[in-house]
């Protein structure tokens, strides 16, 4: 029926499995949990899951499919991000998308002189800034694993670092269940205590099991710490195909959804209603080189079918896009980043993270991420799609100007011509000449001209010298106190 009194707004969208796909899915990753079942190494959560009416034999589980439906049923079907000055940053729910950095890397692309080195606290702190600098960044991620601190307390640095140059939401990896601990308190801090940082949560705990099917105690620690906080929380499984998982997109999707609802019912079953993701990550493992790859398009096609899963349950969602396989910030990475941004975003997940990597994930690269921003700004354009009202189908304005005339005088132009196209920094938009006059640079010379214009210009709100201290305090006892226990 044509109901020609509204106001029409279609966002385009993709769909990847039917639903009867989904539902076959779901039944597997049901048959997964209840007869493969879970080698569980934390003896808490052995007894916690038997008591709720799992089979155990030593540490295998297996979770019989009530308990399941128990706790989805429990948990929240979305949740609210503020930013570092508590203002509402994230609505995670739906269909909508929000595009964060990468995570891990050993190494970094030094965003000044381009040399690729192991990666430093003074990384992430670059890396947070220029991230600050992205308008279509909406989170961010420590973006590397800082090689020249204590392995065992690199996460208590990287926090501190993205902390203090970013007002963004934060999404964090904890090395350890009492680094995870101490990342909270620093949260905390920020946020003015607990009870605040609870009310208004700016950061988002990620923690990963061990695929295939292996939850390791110190991995159940940081769920149930995040759950006992009512702090959202992430969970990454990450299954390779034809390595950690099957060679197969759906079974891979299957036991993904599997090994994310398992993360689920452990944090509902600890703390029912805590705010929980059914996440996990689509890995290629090219069988040709032997090398982890994020440039495959199988890799968002299988993300956006484990996605449409976790939207069946009504859940959150997870991704990552906005990467590359290629070495540096060239043809490839572009076609490769820009496919992920724009295909996982026409999927409608949340949460959709990894945009600045390169070289198959192992490189961090500012650039790269100056990249991902304007794929990501041309992708939410696309999303929103065409407004379809009286003033926007503008009869009016073209009985106005008639045959042969020009709208270039009408006040509607003016009015519109703005709001209605997406504008690039970084795009030349130039006629050749006037390229060439200006230097004739490439985009890799003009992201690392505007890339350098950041780092020397862009300031954020710095934090009050009290807070400052409060979490360097933090970190350093953190620090000694994690190495010492490592000895």
């Amino acid at each position: 029926m044509i109901n020609s009194a509204s106001i029409q707004k279609q966002s385009p969208y993709v769909r990847i499995l039917t639903d009867d796909q989904i539902h076959e899915i779901r039944r597997s990753a049901f048959d997964i949990m209840a007869t493969a079942g879970f080698k569980v190494l934390h003896q808490g959560a052995v007894k916690m899951l038997k008591k709720a009416g799992a089979v155990v034999k030593g540490d295998i589980v297996r979770v019989p499919e009530f308990i399941v439906n128990e706790c989805l049923h429990k948990a929240p079907k979305g949740f609210t991000i503020y930013d570092r000055q508590g203002q509402r940053a994230m609505e995670v729910e739906g269909r909508k998308s929000y595009y964060g950095t990468n995570p891990a890397s050993p190494s970094t692309k030094d965003a000044r002189t381009g040399a690729i080195h192991p990666t430093t606290v003074a990384d992430i702190v670059n890396g947070a800034l220029v991230a600050d600098a992205c308008e279509n960044i909406d989170w961010v991620m420590p973006m590397g694993s800082c090689q020249d601190v204590p392995s065992i307390a690199a996460d208590l640095h990287e926090f501190e670092a993205v902390v203090k140059h970013t007002t963004k939401p934060v999404i964090f990896i904890g090395y350890s269940a009492r680094g995870t601990e101490m990342i909270y308190e620093m949260a905390a801090e920020v946020a003015g205590g607990m009870d605040n940082l609870r009310q208004k949560p700016f950061v988002i705990l990620y923690p990963e099991p061990i695929s295939p099917l292996v939850f390791p105690n110190e991995v159940v620690d940081r769920l149930f710490l995040a759950a006992d906080l009512f702090m959202p929380q992430v969970p990454g499984p990450a299954v390779q195909l034809g390595a950690t998982g099957p060679a197969t997109l759906a079974g891979v999707v299957a036991q993904i959804t599997a090994e994310s609802l398992m993360c689920l019912t452990l944090a509902q079953l600890r703390k029912p209603g805590c705010p929980v993701c059914l996440s996990g990550n689509v890995q290629i493992l090219d069988m040709r080189t032997g090398l982890f790859g994020v440039g495959f398009p199988e890799m968002s096609l299988g993300i956006a079918a484990q996605a449409e899963v976790a939207q069946s349950f009504g859940l959150p969602t997870w991704g990552y896009a906005g990467c590359t396989d290629a070495k540096r910030v060239d043809a490839q990475a572009g076609l490769e980043s820009g496919f992920s941004i724009l295909s996982q975003g026409l999927a409608g997940i949340n949460l959709i993270h990894d945009v600045g990597y390169l070289d198959m994930a192992m490189v961090s690269s500012p650039a790269m991420l100056l990249l991902g921003n304007e794929a990501i700004g041309m992708t939410k354009r696309f999303i929103q799609g065409i407004e379809v009202t009286p003033d926007t189908l503008a009869r009016q304005v073209i009985e106005t100007v008639g045959p042969g005339g020009h709208f270039l005088q009408q006040r509607h132009t003016l009015e519109h011509f703005r709001s209605e196209l997406w504008r690039s920094e970084l795009l030349t938009r130039q006629p050749y000449d006037a390229w060439e006059q200006s230097g004739a640079k490439d985009m890799e010379q003009r992201i690392q001209d505007k890339l350098i214009e950041i780092l020397d210009t862009h300031t954020i709100p710095p934090l009050p010298d009290a807070v400052c201290t409060a979490i360097e305090k933090i970190k350093i006892e953190g620090e000694a106190e994690l190495t010492a226990a490592q000895k």
